[in-house]
């Protein structure tokens, strides 16, 4: 709990830097200096910081983050040691989707409970300007085995930028109506690597909301929990529609997330511009006490909010891909 009364049982466990798409609202083309090897945290490391965090801080849910996390070797292995903890969290997964078509199945059979795909466009020429990647056609292959997996329910998260996919806002609701996915749109925030993000070309919740609405009719149903979107059910239909507002309309009063990078970096807010190194305790010889206590003492400092539309917000020093959503 910090001081503010919020209780943080959901943690943002990043397992790597490294991405395979240069998304143009997340990184340069060139891609980033990725980070060493050796100063990623390894399986072991990663296990005994879940397992004290289920056991002693209240951690219930755990998803895995990136960079893009596909691409770390021996995921489905990882993932069935987590799952095999006692208490074990709910496992889930941000992806960008490619390689998921290869290894849904053995990721579900691992103990994995669903997935979150981000997809911004539904046109290949417009997939491959946004990402600098020709894969649409993995990506869409990617959210049909999750779901033939099981791995439900799949939720498709997209970025609306004015002047660049705002367009498509309605036809990847028709989409995820069409194939019983919960599709969710995210207003873009000052995370991006090269610092190019403008709040003119953000497309607002408001926005987002009315685009939708020309084409279907909503009925608001609230947030789930302490969940960051916003949702409407779509009338004459089984699914719903989310709209995380971070920017326009933000949550922070009722937030339960905390934030693991791959090198072990904690952090309390996704805007913090502080760190406290448990990489450095486990490498130290640290005990489970100190391990906990380090985590305490980083979520009682927590901000009471991310201060973005205030004169006083700084951004982090980290992009998105490093920090890990």
């Amino acid at each position: 709990m910090d001081r503010f009364g919020r209780v943080h049982t959901d943690l943002r466990l990043s397992l790597t830097d490294r991405c395979n798409l240069r998304c143009t609202y997340c990184m340069p083309a060139e891609g980033l200096a990725w980070l060493p090897k050796d100063e990623i945290l390894g399986d072991d490391e990663i296990v005994r910081l879940v397992r004290v965090a289920t056991e002693r801080l209240g951690i219930t849910e755990v998803r895995l983050t990136g960079g893009e996390p596909l691409v770390r070797r021996g995921l489905p292995d990882l993932i069935a040691r987590l799952t095999a903890l006692d208490p074990a969290p709910e496992l889930s997964i941000t992806t960008n989707g490619i390689g998921l078509a290869r290894c849904a199945t053995a990721l579900r059979e691992a103990g994995l409970s669903r997935v979150n795909v981000s997809l911004d466009t539904l046109r290949p020429e417009r997939f491959a300007a946004i990402t600098r990647r020709d894969r649409l056609a993995d990506v869409l292959a990617g959210l049909r085995a999750a779901h033939e997996a099981g791995l439900d329910p799949v939720k498709v998260n997209a970025v609306p930028v004015r002047g660049v996919n705002d367009d498509e806002i309605a036809d990847l609701v028709a989409f995820a109506v069409d194939n019983g996915y919960r599709m969710r749109f995210i207003e873009s925030m000052p995370l991006d690597a090269q610092g190019a993000w403008e709040r003119d070309r953000m497309v607002t919740a408001e926005e987002i909301l009315e685009r939708i609405g020309e084409r279907f009719s909503l009925t608001p149903v609230g947030r789930e929990d302490n969940a960051p979107a916003e949702e409407w059910r779509i009338d004459g239909t089984d699914s719903v529609v989310g709209v995380i507002a971070s920017v326009t309309r933000p949550f922070c009063g009722s937030c339960d997330r905390v934030r693991l990078t791959a090198d072990g970096q904690l952090r309390n807010c996704l805007f913090a511009t502080e760190e406290s190194d448990l990489r450095a305790l486990l490498r130290g010889g640290a005990d489970d006490d100190a391990v906990e206590a380090t985590w305490r003492s980083c979520i009682g400092g927590k901000a009471r909010g991310h201060a973005i539309n205030s004169e006083d917000f700084r951004r982090p020093d980290r992009p998105m891909s490093a920090i890990g959503g």
